[in-house]
């Protein structure tokens, strides 16, 4: 039987399966959120996308490395999609550049290599800090609240990548009651 940590997770990642954009938010220098659609691709809950080197959203990540993300659609009898809260960073490790390649060649097949509009792009990572998982079809407002933390003490659960790697994550559901998400809310 699944624990709810497990749930959780096959949840995160089945979201995450279901689109091929997000909005990531990196803040400028002069404090305002910058917001850019970008393509993806994840190896279990790691996210990776491409920017170009001399972009804002680089240099934005020079100076602070968190970031929002949101992703989702809508179906006619709900909402569904994810919005983190993550830390990212430039990946320099050829292996792991050549691991976000091989994703991106299984889910993007018109598309061979992880490159955006300019020649010199760097690959970002992004790791979620904390994840809400929206699905409006249970209720408004009501969005399940989860914390992923590095392994510790708590409960832990193996990742699975896709390339077959093990990661120990812990994931805490921080809450999912209305009241406590929004104060003051009517039910």
């Amino acid at each position: 039987m699944a624990s709810r940590n497990e749930e959780l997770r096959a949840k995160i990642i089945e979201l995450l399966d279901e689109h091929k954009v997000m909005t990531v938010a990196t803040l400028r220098d002069d404090g305002w959120p910058q917001a850019t659609m970008v393509g993806y691709v994840h190896d279990g809950l790691s996210l990776y996308f491409a920017a170009a080197m001399i972009s804002q959203k680089v240099a934005n990540l020079g100076r602070d490395n968190r970031v929002s993300i949101a992703l989702g659609h809508e179906e006619p009898t709900r909402l569904r999609g994810l919005s983190m809260a993550a830390r990212a960073e430039v990946v320099t490790d050829l292996g792991e550049i050549d691991s976000v390649n091989n994703l991106l060649s299984d889910r993007y097949h018109e598309q061979t290599r992880f490159s955006p509009r300019e020649t010199q792009s760097v690959i970002v990572r992004a790791i979620p800090i904390a994840i809400s998982i929206i699905d409006l079809g249970r209720g408004p407002g009501e969005p399940e609240l989860v914390s992923v933390a590095d392994p510790g003490p708590g409960r832990t659960i193996v990742a699975r990548s896709r390339s077959g790697a093990e990661q120990d994550v812990t994931i805490h559901v921080v809450g999912s009651n209305r009241d406590a998400y929004r104060p003051g809310v009517p039910p």
